[in-house]
């Protein structure tokens, strides 16, 4: 199995905040543990450049966007809520992610890569069509679902968020498009307070918004239970073009920010399935990108383990 991987330096620019759960480590301790592993050089490197404006249009407004550079170059310390910290090269930084995922859609689909996965920040799944929201300045996997569609002329596209926070700003952008399911397993209640079982989608697009929401503790076996009884049959009935991970491990139990107990080996079940998805669906186009995790501890691992399933060397 060919995998791309995306990392670039620009990244540990971004600065949130002193203390802020979202920080550059989050990727230094990541990137050195991938290191590590003998089987890393057998990634295919995939280099990026930052997204154009047009792309970041079809999912965010060009006021917001204009606001975000604005708010970056005048050194302001948050971009619309105080948990959004921003630096001067968050906005970069923010483009450049979004681009990422632009270049990985390029490798998927040109046949470089069978699948990819893109080691970046911010994290994009909160931020709205016109505000910053839950350390997210631009919604990566949107944008990236719309590149697809637009410039690749795939038709349906699968986005599965496992990140342990509900991902509102990705729901809103596709709810009334039935070209895009967008499933969710989460903690609720808890941030952002949306995700609730009864969200299936507005108009066209009833039905192809899936939330399995999650009481504070659940573990293993309720994620697959879900993956089973909800997600999976779904997914079949959609039958994608292709998928797209939003990949945040902060539903593992080591997690200092919530309340989930997902074991490193739940993300290796969880990429197994999603690999078989994409197989039988997408010719195995899986694009993945990291979004929360803030256990220093647990994130590299939580990594390795999907990048081992993607490759196909999962142990």
């Amino acid at each position: 199995m060919r995998t791309g991987f995306h990392y670039d330096p620009l990244y540990l620019e971004h600065h949130a905040g002193a203390q802020h759960p979202e920080c550059p480590q989050r990727l230094q301790t990541s990137l050195a543990h991938l290191e590590r592993c003998d089987w890393f050089d057998s990634l295919i490197a995939l280099p990026a450049q930052a997204a154009l404006l047009d792309w970041i249009h079809t999912v965010h407004a060009p006021d917001y966007v204009a606001r975000a550079r604005q708010a970056c170059n005048n050194g302001q310390p948050y971009l619309d809520v105080p948990d959004v910290g921003i630096s001067a090269r968050s906005f970069d930084a923010a483009l450049l992610a979004s681009g990422a995922m632009l270049a990985v859609a390029d490798a998927v689909m040109e046949g470089a890569v069978d699948n990819a996965f893109s080691l970046s920040r911010p994290p994009g799944h909160h931020a709205e069509a016109g505000m910053a929201l839950g350390f997210c300045l631009f919604n990566n996997v949107a944008i990236s679902a719309r590149y697809l569609q637009q410039h690749h002329g795939l038709e349906k596209i699968l986005i599965l968020d496992w990140d342990v926070h509900h991902g509102n700003g990705t729901q809103h952008t596709f709810e009334s498009d039935p070209s895009v399911m967008y499933a969710s397993l989460h903690q609720y209640p808890y941030y952002p307070g949306t995700g609730a079982y009864s969200e299936q989608g507005d108009g066209a697009g009833k039905g192809a918004t899936v939330n399995c929401p999650m009481p504070a503790g659940a573990g293993d076996q309720d994620y697959q239970k879900a993956f089973s009884e909800r997600l999976l049959p779904a997914f079949e009935t959609f039958a994608p073009d292709a998928v797209i991970v939003s990949a945040g491990f902060d539903a593992h139990g080591a997690d200092p920010l919530a309340g989930i107990q997902l074991s490193t080996g739940c993300y290796t079940w969880m990429s197994e399935r999603m690999m078989e998805v994409a197989d039988k669906h997408a010719s195995g186009r899986l694009l993945s990108v990291l979004e929360g995790g803030y256990s220093l501890q647990a994130l590299p691992l939580c990594i390795e383990t999907h990048l081992n399933v993607l490759r196909g060397s999962a142990v």
